[in-house]
């Protein structure tokens, strides 16, 4: 256990940090839960778009909230006080080598990260949920992303992004399963679902601008 605690280490500072002030501003920006806000409500608007009754939307709501629930808020208020696995810039092993953003440290505890079982939650629930192949392409990639981003600051372990995918995944898993007990899924077309893979992209491509303006 100890080899495996210390291969997770070095395999942080592998992934952590660079020299960049482009780099810096992208990933800041991805992080931050506020930017991907247009994406969420692009995918409200697609469910309320495919769902023809207000309970029928309501039951897609509440499922996705129950993921959030289920992942992060088990993650936050359980497992990080239990573990109490220091966060990679707070571990007095190695902090002083951690590359930091600002400063940013993340909280006292790391494992494991909210931020892949959240977003892993979602993006394996609405993917069970819309079954459009392009778009679980495209929702798997936004979790992926949201969970370097933790690795580039330096506020996770690899082990801590690794068992959030897996918690994440069996969360949306579970919680689609019980929605498609409750209710029949509705269809949704393929050029609906175009709709949050295009303001993902977008979004993208705001962080990309934010960060070349900062340069300027």
């Amino acid at each position: 256990m100890e080899e495996l605690i210390h291969f997770d280490k070095q395999l942080l500072l592998w992934f952590n940090g660079s020299d960049s002030l482009f780099m810096d501003t992208i990933i800041m920006t991805l992080t931050n839960a506020k930017t991907w806000i247009p994406m969420y409500l692009a995918l409200f608007y697609v469910v309320l778009k495919s769902n023809s009754t207000v309970r029928d939307i309501l039951l897609v709501l509440a499922a996705a909230g129950a993921c959030v629930l289920l992942a992060g808020a088990v993650d936050d208020t359980i497992v990080k006080p239990l573990v109490a696995r220091w966060r990679p810039g707070r571990d007095p092993e190695i902090g002083m080598l951690v590359d930091t953003v600002d400063g940013y440290r993340g909280g006292k505890y790391g494992f494991f990260s909210a931020h892949a079982a959240n977003t892993f939650s979602i993006a394996i629930f609405m993917s069970l949920l819309m079954r459009q192949r392009l778009l679980t392409i495209f929702l798997v990639a936004w979790s992926l992303i949201n969970c370097y981003t933790r690795l580039y600051l330096g506020v996770h372990y690899p082990g801590d992004i690794t068992v959030g995918l897996i918690w994440g995944g069996f969360v949306g898993f579970c919680v689609y399963k019980g929605y498609c007990r409750i209710t029949r899924p509705a269809v949704y077309t393929r050029q609906m679902c175009d709709i949050p893979i295009a303001v993902l992209c977008l979004t993208l491509l705001f962080a990309v601008v934010k960060a070349l303006l900062k340069l300027l």
